[in-house]
């Protein structure tokens, strides 16, 4: 019998996660769903889905109506509305549901990290930190730093950002030593970011600068099975969501 798997993806371990699922044969069919912020996204094997659900009834309609048998949550650790609905949706209809979620960062001796709650926090707290900012908090979440007028702003991003605010394009993961390069040409004194975990090569290169990095804090974790790799994930998934540890 073959099971159906919905992967919210969007996340590199998403994508290793649908391959590895890929590799089960014909007993699974893994659909994995992607928002669609991106016009040119990395798209893993199997069956993809592109565009929201319309909030947990549609979550829930959909699953339904694609006799789903489990789902992974494989999302942005910031993909706090994602998470929920999945959660309530898959509560709802009684299906196992385990969200993947990347280790977040650990401060080391010599960085110099501020932590704050939220991205708003993140831009009022700026122009005590540093007059010339990197920010790699993404394109949909620069609107606050626009109302700075005492820092010079850059961002990074997948796209071209709508807000007036000079980008460099780019998609991860990158080089410490273009890192560097980065920091150096653009002479940056504070690096804003989120705490995405992974690929934390601009962390290393803003402790070698000495650069002081304003951080903001991940969203509470629901009260679901969580685990930190894809071979956890596809154990759970494959073996029948057994307890995985």
């Amino acid at each position: 019998m073959v099971r159906t798997v919905l992967v919210l993806g969007g996340t590199a371990e998403a994508r290793r996660l649908a391959e590895a699922l890929a590799e089960a044969g014909d007993r699974l069919r893994v659909v994995t769903s992607l928002a669609g912020r991106v016009s040119r996204p990395h798209l893993p094997p199997g069956e993809v889905r592109i565009g929201g659900f319309d909030g947990v009834e549609g979550l829930t309609a959909w699953l339904r109506e694609e006799r789903v048998d489990a789902v992974v949550d494989a999302t942005h650790p910031f993909a706090a509305r994602v998470t929920a609905s999945a959660a309530a949706a898959t509560s709802a209809l009684g299906l196992p549901f385990l969200v993947l979620r990347r280790p977040g960062w650990r401060q080391a001796e010599e960085d110099d990290w501020r932590w704050v709650g939220s991205v708003a926090e993140a831009a009022e707290l700026l122009p005590t930190v540093g007059t010339r900012a990197l920010l790699t908090v993404g394109r949909q979440e620069l609107e606050p730093f626009t109302r700075l007028s005492d820092v010079w702003l850059l961002a990074r991003s997948i796209e071209q950002p709508n807000v007036p605010i000079e980008a460099v394009l780019g998609r991860g993961p990158f080089a410490v030593e273009s890192e560097l390069e980065l920091l150096d040409d653009h002479d940056i004194d504070v690096l804003v970011t989120k705490d995405s975990g992974g690929d934390d090569a601009k962390l290393v290169a803003a402790r070698r600068r000495n650069i002081p990095v304003v951080i903001v804090r991940r969203p509470p974790s629901p009260a679901v099975m969580i685990v930190s790799t894809v071979d956890q994930a596809a154990i759970w998934v494959i073996y029948g969501h057994a307890t995985v540890s």
